[in-house]
């Protein structure tokens, strides 16, 4: 990471996620958070969480993940959701490159444009083995 965007990321202060592997997840607090969180990952490689509905935080890997660690990534992107809080049922997840994130002028803060968006359907059963 440049030493810029280790700054910004330090000044942010993300939520930091450890998966069982030792791999981390970093996730949005908020909608401000979100925004300079994504603005940080927009147009590189790496692996972005965010639920199907509003309200979750955009959660990025920027390792490589196993279909295990994506489950569990997804889990934890679903567990922070307002979704979850307010139906504790399965959450759609859609995840995504930052290759595959645009902002245009004047959307809302923590809204994003995405496209090529792979979904996961996550099952209440994982989200609530999901520990913090």
């Amino acid at each position: 990471m440049f030493k810029a965007c280790k700054f910004l990321f330090n000044k942010m202060k993300f939520r930091e996620k450890i998966l069982e592997s030792g791999k981390k997840l970093i996730l949005g607090k908020n909608e401000k958070n979100n925004d300079e969180l994504m603005k940080l990952y927009e147009g590189k490689r790496n692996i972005i969480f965010h639920t199907a509905k509003p309200g979750s935080p955009f959660c990025v890997s920027e390792k490589i993940l196993s279909a295990k660690e994506i489950k569990e990534a997804a889990a934890i992107c679903a567990s922070k959701s307002q979704d979850w809080r307010d139906n504790k049922k399965d959450i759609v997840v859609h995840r995504f490159s930052g290759r595959d994130v645009k902002k245009p002028r004047g959307m809302k803060p923590g809204t994003w444009n995405v496209k090529n968006a792979k979904i996961i359907k996550v099952k209440k059963q994982d989200i609530e083995n999901i520990k913090w």
